[in-house]
């Protein structure tokens, strides 16, 4: 079969359009220009500016912005306390970093199944994957969808565990009416041009408490401080600054920060159109055999950053691959988010083996992304929608 040309019909578009892009208007350039002929490139004002901008709107004491998501995991893995000999369970199902944060600090990750319908982490393989040697959990917010958190942080709170939510795809979504962001130990989020707003790189970790901040805003910058209640010799002069721990230059430049604040004004219109387009997808794709539709929590009032279609491939005589790869013959920039982590051979050859998590190996053998951001068209939609209709159509048994 050739997936090129399906029954040598063109494309269903000229131009191929992607799963996600940023999405950058006049008001962006005019905040990135104005820093460019400022005094400040970097450790200016404007970081500072977003770190109150993105605490105000999810509603935490304090926000730290850091040089990008998985940065910003790491230091919230450091500011825990993760060292050698402890273990963090983090889901299967999501980008490598959610794990990589806790090896970074010599901790070991243990992996947890999902639910077979959200896709999010299963509470009960967490309780069951909990020991003596857990330190912390790290819930990942996948697709933007809310984690039930509230059995997690009881959990938590029984085994004295801390709470590390990974929101890099969940800035904005509310779970039971708070924001995700203001309800556990620590919350990281990414600024990546594919997430909801953007930085270029670029994160922020939320937390409500005074001595997390204090660690994350140390650690972002080597260690280094000049804080005169904190340093060890306070007979020497104003230049004087001490290093106090192992920390790492993760600062976010001030260029960056203008952009995202510039991009905060429009978040809330980003999410509205996101959720238009999920809506629109769920609509449309449930109409087709073989199609399932990622199920949505009533507490979770979601801003989605992925569109998932999961496949039953009982239904066609064909892999996902070849499925896969009609698309992009479409001009429809699929993709498919994630591989297990364990599955990565970095992983494997730490000792993970396949088969630990049969539901997030399932989801990913049958899942495809679908193109979702801000910047779609209702035409771009369709185009979508007719793509995935022709060739489901072109292979089903």
């Amino acid at each position: 079969m050739n997936n090129i040309a399906i029954k040598g019909d063109k494309p269903t578009r000229e131009k191929f359009l992607p799963y996600g892009r940023q999405c950058i208007d006049q008001d962006d350039i005019d905040a990135v220009v104005s820093v460019l002929k400022g005094d400040f490139l970097t450790t200016g004002p404007m970081s500072d500016k977003l770190e109150k901008k993105v605490a105000e709107y999810v509603g935490a004491k304090y926000a730290v912005s850091i040089s990008n998501g998985t940065a910003a995991l790491h230091a919230a893995c450091y500011a825990a306390g993760i060292k050698e000999g402890d273990e963090v369970i983090v889901p299967a199902m999501t980008f490598a970093a959610s794990a990589n944060c806790v090896l970074y600090c010599g901790g070991t990750p243990v992996f947890a199944d999902i639910n077979p319908e959200t896709y999010n982490i299963d509470v009960n393989d967490i309780e069951r994957k909990i020991t003596d040697k857990t330190k912390a959990i790290i819930p990942v917010h996948f697709t933007g969808q809310a984690v039930d958190l509230d059995p997690i942080l009881e959990l938590a709170k029984k085994h004295n565990l801390i709470v590390i939510e990974d929101a890099a795809h969940a800035l904005g979504t509310k779970y039971k009416g708070k924001h995700v962001g203001s309800i556990s130990d620590m919350t990281e989020f990414s600024f990546h041009p594919v997430k909801t707003v953007t930085t270029g790189e670029g994160g922020m970790i939320t937390t409500n408490s005074k001595e997390l901040y204090d660690k994350l805003m140390l650690f972002r910058t080597h260690c280094i401080t000049r804080d005169k209640d904190v340093i060890i010799n306070k007979e020497e002069g104003p230049w004087y600054y001490e290093q106090l721990g192992l920390g790492y230059n993760y600062r976010i430049t001030d260029i960056q920060c203008a952009l995202g604040l510039s991009q905060m004004n429009k978040l809330d219109s980003f999410i509205a159109r996101r959720k238009e387009l999920v809506n629109m997808y769920n609509r449309e794709l449930s109409k087709i055999d073989g199609v399932i539709i990622q199920k949505e929590e009533e507490f979770s009032d979601t801003s989605r950053h992925l569109y998932i279609m999961k496949l039953d491939l009982e239904k066609f005589n064909v892999t996902r691959r070849e499925i896969f790869e009609a698309l992009l013959a479409e001009n429809i920039g699929v993709n498919v988010h994630y591989l297990p982590v364990y599955l990565h051979p970095y992983y494997q050859e730490l000792g993970y083996e396949k088969g630990l998590c049969p539901n997030a190996e399932e989801l990913y053998n049958s899942m495809i992304t679908l193109p979702l951001h801000p910047n779609m068209t209702d035409e771009d939609f369709s185009d979508v929608v007719k793509a995935v209709t022709k060739v489901l159509d072109y292979y089903r048994k």
